[in-house]
Formats: structure tokens, sequence, C-alpha cells
């Protein structure tokens, strides 16, 4: 006979499981596109100018995510939790104010890099255009801030295709079709002309989820009244989502700024391209990861441990699997796979062997991050991830300048395996969750059998 517990629990992880295959068909396709606008952009551009507009992108990356200010996490938690308490006039609100606050700050910041990068090619010896590379970086930090919290905002209305269709999908078809058609008449763009096609058609792309968003019935809309109650009541919570997602996109980034800084942007176009390729381990991970983290908050919550744990332990095992099966295709096929940006590339197949060791751990681990910010500890995680990693950028200073890009890759990987194994082991004695694909040891089996039964025989 099944029971209530058992029935929860496979109806949870019915629903988990639907969202996460709508979440990963579309990271598919837009693991293919994002890969595709790659290749044209390295193919059409000669390494220099390849290496500009990697540099350009991860740096406005990174700024991109402290415009945010954690507000892309914070809509996550802020909105389930307040429509669980029937208050959808606080939700909006908080919705809203992160609107204001990400829009404000990615205004801010771009106005700053802008204004000393003017500066600094004043009181030096370079031309201005030397640098333009890095003004057009800086605009194009707006739309990828808002772009970032427009997904959110819509996920954490229930939305999946609303939010990432614009622009996991028209933004990454439309670069490289766009950059093609200007490569066949025989024009060459450079790093800032790249990075600035880059930007406006991520900005067509947000007008479309705008519009999409109001036809479906999403909310969209902003309020100014809603920022001062807002920062005075969640600020604090604010600040250290912000620190949490600012130290996990730096660590994914930075690598690559400070090889542009301290080797050659040649360099740091190879270690780019080799980064994006080990980041297809994660693709399965990342699709999950956009369902489960309103979910894990609710649950976490409503002290239903178990469901949580049920669909944690069940989307580590997913991501893994998924994971290992990238990482075989890169031990034998991953020299051909980069050929695909150019001849010169190949040479990255030792650094993507070395990223992917670490993701794959990173996979093994599960959603770490989201299981703590999401369960109120992103202190915590702050704590123990941004120390491992305060420490390993320390270090990628003295080695990249020494090992090159080799040296950043082991860095990254061993920073990556001792960080992430150190939150598992935190969650799982603080939290009660083990996000591991160990996980399954707390989640009861024969409850879930039961559950499945009906399933199993149709």
């Amino acid at each position: 006979m099944k029971t209530k517990n058992s029935a929860d629990i496979n109806s949870l992880l019915k629903y988990g499981f639907s969202k996460s295959v709508v979440s990963l068909m579309i990271k598919i396709l837009t693991a293919g596109l994002t890969y595709l606008m790659f290749v044209v952009l390295s193919r059409s551009m000669s390494e220099q100018n390849y290496g500009q507009f990697a540099f350009g992108f991860s740096l406005a990356t990174i700024l991109a995510i402290a415009a945010n200010m954690g507000q892309e996490t914070a809509i996550l938690r802020f909105w389930p939790e307040e429509i669980g308490k029937k208050a959808r006039a606080k939700a909006v609100e908080a919705l809203s104010a992160g609107w204001l606050l990400v829009l404000i700050a990615a205004i801010i910041i771009a106005l700053i890099i802008i204004g000393a990068t003017f500066i600094y090619n004043i009181l030096s010896s370079y031309n201005l255009i030397s640098y333009s590379f890095i003004m057009a970086a800086a605009i194009l930090i707006i739309p990828l801030a808002m772009a970032e919290y427009g997904s959110s905002a819509l996920r954490a209305q229930g939305s999946v295709l609303t939010a990432l269709t614009p622009r996991d999908i028209f933004w990454r078809f439309s670069v490289p079709l766009v950059v093609f058609i200007i490569y066949v008449f025989g024009f060459e763009l450079n790093g800032t002309e790249a990075l600035l096609l880059t930007s406006f058609i991520l900005m067509l792309a947000m007008g479309l989820q705008f519009f999409l968003a109001n036809r479906f019935g999403y909310q969209t809309k902003i309020y100014f009244s809603s920022l001062k109650p807002y920062v005075k009541k969640r600020w604090q919570i604010s600040f250290w989502f912000l620190i949490s997602t600012l130290i996990s996109m730096i660590a994914l980034y930075v690598d690559v700024v400070l090889i542009g800084f301290l080797v050659s942007m040649e360099s740091a176009g190879l270690y780019f391209n080799a980064f994006r390729t080990a980041g297809l381990m994660t693709l399965f991970m990342h699709a999950i990861n956009l369902v489960i983290a309103p979910m894990i908050a609710k649950y976490f919550y409503a002290k239903e441990l178990d469901k949580a744990q049920a669909i944690t332990s069940l989307c580590s095992w997913a991501g893994f699997i998924f994971s290992i099966g990238i990482f075989i295709i890169f031990i034998f096929f991953g020299d051909l796979i980069l050929s695909l940006f150019g001849p010169t590339y190949v040479e990255g197949k030792i650094i993507l062997l070395l990223l992917s060791a670490g993701l794959l751990i990173d996979a093994a681990t599960g959603p770490t991050q989201i299981a703590m910010v999401m369960t109120g500890h992103e202190r915590a995680y702050v704590a123990i991830f941004g120390s491992i990693m305060l420490l390993s950028f320390v270090i990628l200073f003295l080695v990249i300048p020494i090992y090159g890009i080799v040296g950043a890759a082991i860095v990254n990987m061993t920073a990556r395996i001792i960080s992430q194994t150190a939150i598992v082991i935190w969650a799982k004695k603080k939290i009660g969750i083990n996000t591991s694909i160990w996980g399954f040891g707390g989640v009861n089996f024969k409850e879930l059998a039961i559950s499945l039964k009906p399933d199993l025989r149709k």
C-alpha cells in the first residue's frame, strides 16, 4: 500500500524530472549554440582579437554577477518563500526591487570601468583604441546582468521556457549567425566590435523576454516604491547572496582574466576555449539546478528533509553519470573537439583534461552552493568556499607567471576538489542534506520503491 509520504516523494520526483528534462533540452541546445558562437568568433577573428573578446567577455561576466548584487539568487528564495506564506505582495516587492538594484548597479559599474579606462589611456602613452575592448566589455555588463536576473525572476515564478529561451537560444543563435554573415562579406571583427555586437543582440533578446513574460502573465513590472522597504528588510541577506554568487563566478572566470594580464591575450583565448569545452560536463547539473533551487528552499523550510534529500540525490547521480560520459569523450577526442576553434587551439587538450577532472569531482558533490544558499547557510558557504578560493587566487598570481596556463589549470582543479569536498561534509553535518552522489544513504529506498512501483508496471 502506498503511504502518503511515498506518494508525495513520487509526485516530487516526477515534477522535478519533468522540469529537469525541459531544462536539459534547452541547455543541450544552449551548449551547442554557445559552442557554435565561440567557434565562429574564433574562426573569423585573429588570435589577438579573439583573445581580447575572451578577456572582455570573462571580465564582463564577473562584473555582471557583481551588478546582480545577489538578487538572482535572492529571488529564487524570496519568491517561493513569500508565495508559500500567501504574501504575494511581498513577493512582488522583492522581484521589483531586485530589478531596480540590478539595473542601477550595472550602469554604475559600467560607467566606472569606462571612466577608469579613459583616464588610464590619458595618463599612459597608449592610444585609446588599444583598450577600447575593455570599454566594450563594460557596456556588455548591463545586458548580461539584466539577463541573469530576468532568468532567475521567471524561474522563481515557475517558468522555464520563457526564462531561458530568449537568452539561451535566441541570443546564442543570432550572434554566430550575424558574425558569419559579416565574415562572408569580407569583414573581420576586432575584439571591441565583437563585444559590442554581442551586447546589442543580447539587449534584443531581453526585449523578447519581457514581451513573452507579459504575454504569459508573469510578473515583470518595476515599482520604484518597492526599493526602500526591500533594501531595509533584505539588504543583509542579499549581501551574503552577492558574495556567495560572486565568489563562485570569479572562480570560474578569474583564470582567463589573470592569464590575459600576466601572459598574453592569445593564451587567454586558448584557456577560455578549453574552459568552455570542459564546462560541457556540468551541462546536466546546471539544468537540474534551475529546477531544484526553489524546491530545496520550499521543502527545507517546510521541514520535509526527506523530499529535499530525495530530489537532491537523484539529481546528483544524474549529473554525475552525464559528466563521466563527457569526460571519457574528452579523453579520446578532446584535441579533435578543440580543433573546431582552429588548429592552434589543439594545444589546449591538457588544459581541457585538467579542468575536466576538477569538474568531475564537482559533479560528484552535487548542488552544494544551491543547498547551502537556499537553506539560509550562505555565510557558511562564503566562509568555506571563499577562503579556499582566496588562497587559490594568491597562488594563481604566483603560479601563472612561472607555469603559465598549465599551472593555472592545476590550481583551478585542486581548489575545486578541496572546496566542494569540504562543503559536502559541512552540509551533511549541519543541514542534514548530503548533496553528493553518496546522499542516497539518507533516502528511504523502501518508500521510494513503493511509490514508483505502479509506474514501473506501465
